[in-house]
């Protein structure tokens, strides 16, 4: 059977989009004489349409869409995602849906049975989960096990995954597995995606084909990779990685012998072995995570309608950063950057700022702040009569860089990015309604160790960054002689912890067995948990790590525990 995969980039709730370039390769893969396309989980309205799919109209429109592919469906067959309704009395009123369509029409409909609930995934909050006994598609000759995301996933002894969907079809005999797919990308998860649909295959006796999309929905970025598999788990073909593509590839039956051999196997729990185990020093990601910025900056930025950012440039390390991955999406033509120096501001990072600047040939501005920040202590001069300088002077100076930031936002139509970073986020290393501002938080998922690794990948060819933003000393410059160090652990030894603490989800005893010190882990754990109320008012952060703020992480901002 020749088979297309069509891996697209969907947008929200545009069904007209959507549609059309769903039909669009449906007529290409006619044109190549390809038997069936598939495309990913959800792709008629896109991923993940969370609240929308409580709108009725909303769910029409799937409908509607569903019904004008299928016309298209004449000669080809095609699996397309969408919601379907629900009408049994009872349960929730919608299913996450696998729609097969053939001769015109509508012929089948398989509803996902594990529905995620962890991490950015929510779907027992609209999904009912399929409980009726699995059929699989009889389509010119061949027995076809339709799959959706986690059903092929079922990698673990959780309660919730009752049921195992291949264990189930494996007894009517299926010739192919097919899932489509909404799986978003972290840095491991290349290798965890690859490993647990290989071990499928293999564990089938089944050859496997995988679509996935491919885009930045808001924090979510998607990488796309869908894939062919043989029956022995060797990946045949994979698309590309953070690009639509298209593909056709043919697939030969496996023999009826080898699959019976793998069939004893299928019950078993999957386990996930000779995975890359991700720490902070490890480079093998950092090419990913570099194409993950560039296109969830870029797709954030064309879904919106927006076309323009501008960067408040420091001289430091993470503005650097910022600005060049928001040239790479945008072009320099749609990048400006606003240098803010204070009195405390050194000499070498106006240096810096403006010799990177003209490595990216970009607009930029040079505004001072110190008048601002004179007006605003004249104005506050007789309530801090006699009192030092502290934080709330060098949170003026943040305030101010914010004011003008937005003010030339909105008066040239610009978007301003945040340049803050995970570590900082995680400590609150920042001020509210100052340097945390902004529409889209580039870095707010990545460590400040990862940004220097980013820094030197970008510079791996040409010097992009100056090489003096990279090895001074990090600091926020906001009073004489200010270091990072002066108010945090170094930062190789902060990010140690916090990782542990985030990803990995280490308990105070848990992190003092690792051997870090318990004063150290006290006062961390102490910074993040006091700064859940900052990052509450944060922008989307752009998720690249398995546990990033936001969605995927919902602390209590007044819990005691560890305070």
């Amino acid at each position: 059977m020749k088979i297309a995969l069509a891996q697209l980039n969907y947008h929200i709730g545009d069904f007209a989009s959507n549609t059309a370039r769903i039909i669009e390769k449906i007529e290409l893969a006619k044109t190549r004489q390809a038997d069936l396309i598939v495309f990913a989980e959800l792709s008629v309205c896109g991923y993940p349409p969370r609240d929308f799919l409580e709108f009725n109209d909303f769910i029409n429109c799937c409908q509607e869409s569903i019904g004008k592919i299928a016309r298209h469906c004449i000669g080809i067959a095609a699996i397309v995602g969408s919601p379907s309704v629900n009408h049994a009395p009872k349960g929730k009123p919608l299913f996450n849906s696998a729609y097969f369509l053939a001769d015109g029409e509508i012929k089948s409909i398989v509803n996902k049975t594990l529905l995620p609930n962890y991490d950015v995934f929510d779907e027992y909050r609209y999904f009912e989960p399929n409980r009726v006994p699995y059929s699989v598609i009889a389509y010119k000759g061949w027995r076809l096990a339709v799959t959706i995301c986690e059903d092929l996933w079922n990698i673990t002894d959780d309660p919730l995954y009752v049921r195992n969907p291949m264990d189930e079809y494996t007894v009517l005999n299926p010739d192919l597995i097919i899932n489509i797919a909404a799986s978003p990308f972290h840095y491991n998860q290349h290798e965890i995606r690859r490993e647990i649909l290989s071990q499928n295959a293999v564990n089938y006796g089944l050859p496997l084909v995988y679509v996935n999309q491919v885009g930045g929905q808001t924090e979510l970025i998607f990488d796309g990779e869908s894939m062919v598999i043989d029956s022995t788990g060797i990946v045949v073909t994979a698309l590309k990685d953070f690009e639509e593509d298209f593909l056709i590839q043919k697939i030969e039956k496996t023999a009826e012998v080898i699959r019976q051999q793998n069939i004893a196997s299928t019950t078993q729990t999957l386990q996930l072995t000779n995975l890359p185990t991700y720490n902070l020093t490890n480079s093998f990601s950092v090419p990913r995570i570099h194409d993950a910025l560039i296109l969830g900056i870029k797709d954030y930025f064309g879904k919106m309608g927006f076309q323009r950012a501008i960067i408040g440039l420091s001289g430091g390390i993470d503005s650097a950063v910022t600005l060049v991955l928001a040239t790479l999406a945008l072009g320099n033509e749609n990048v400006r950057a606003v240098l803010l120096p204070s009195q405390f501001s050194s000499d070498h990072s106006i240096v810096d700022a403006l010799e990177l600047t003209a490595n990216l040939n970009i607009q930029n501005d040079i505004i001072p702040i110190e008048g601002a920040f004179d007006a605003i202590a004249q104005t506050l001069s007789s309530q801090f009569k006699g009192l030092p300088f502290n934080l709330a002077e060098e949170n003026i100076q943040a305030r101010l860089r914010a004011v003008i930031l937005m003010a030339m936002s909105n008066k040239f139509g610009y978007i301003l990015l945040n340049t803050s970073n995970k570590s900082e986020a995680a400590v609150g290393y920042g001020t509210l309604y100052g340097d945390m501002c902004g529409g889209l938080s580039v870095l707010g998922d990545v460590y400040k160790t990862q940004v220097y690794q980013l820094a030197q990948y970008i510079n791996q060819k040409n010097t992009v960054i100056p090489q003096n933003s990279i090895t001074k000393p990090p600091s926020a410059e906001l009073r004489p002689n200010q270091k990072d160090s002066d108010s945090l652990p170094d930062y190789d030894l902060l990010d140690k912890i916090l990782y542990l603490y985030i990803e990995h989800r280490y308990g105070p005893s848990e992190l003092i067995s690792e051997g870090f010190d318990e004063a150290t882990v006290s006062r961390v754990l102490k910074l993040v948990n006091a700064s859940e109320y900052k990052r509450y008012q944060t922008p989307p952060i752009l998720r690249v790590s398995p546990k990033a703020f936001g969605q995927g992480r919902r602390m209590p901002i007044v819990g005691k525990y560890l305070s």
